[in-house]
């Protein structure tokens, strides 16, 4: 099988109808009638001025130099409910399994568009702590004020949270969406790296 024969059948498998995707209708890469994602194109620097490392201390992460490697992006929000029913406890399962992989780069992004009050610098610590996820972790604000979305969801076309973005060594988007089944998630970037 090809590279792309595994990427359609991953996007296939791996990609799970969320209550978004419902109220649009069930339209693949569609958000409430607005096309959301990037996949198939290169990956945008992620510029942010809160990064924090696996032990809670200033950082940095780069997508560019990622490259190389598969990079795993999740963006959430603290008061996010399906961050917490879902979107953490895939990100655990993946950080679990791959967090110490030469060839995998994982950073999670607290990506701020509402509830500004409710989704603050204190709490990326906060969750890094409670979900025990030992990985780089950011904290993209937007603006309260205007309205702006956060940089990510710009550059990414997020539609929310919780978000994924599975970027491949090449630097491709391959994956850019709400879910996916945890275990075929794993499964594709363990083939891939197999």
């Amino acid at each position: 099988m090809t590279n792309n024969q595994n990427r359609r059948d991953f996007l296939r498998k791996a990609s799970a109808l969320s209550a978004t995707m419902a109220l649009s209708g069930g339209m693949s890469g569609k958000v409430l009638g607005q096309t959301r994602g990037i996949e198939g194109q290169m990956a945008p620097e992620i510029k942010l001025d809160y990064w924090i490392d696996a032990n809670g201390e200033p950082g940095d992460f780069s997508v560019a130099e990622s490259r190389g490697k598969w990079v795993f992006l999740k963006c959430f929000q603290n008061w996010c409910p399906g961050c917490h029913s879902s979107g953490f406890p895939t990100l655990q399962a993946f950080s679990k399994r791959f967090a110490e992989h030469p060839d995998v780069a994982i950073a999670a992004i607290q990506t701020v568009f509402e509830g500004h009050r409710s989704n603050t610098l204190e709490d990326v610590r906060k969750l890094q702590l409670r979900y025990d996820l030992p990985i780089t972790m950011g904290h993209d604000p937007g603006d309260p004020e205007t309205h702006d979305r956060p940089v990510t969801m710009k550059a990414y076309r997020t539609g929310g949270t919780p978000w994924l973005i599975l970027i491949s060594p090449e630097g491709t988007v391959v994956y850019n969406h709400f879910h996916v089944k945890t275990e075929s998630l794993i499964e594709y970037v363990e083939a891939q790296l197999a």
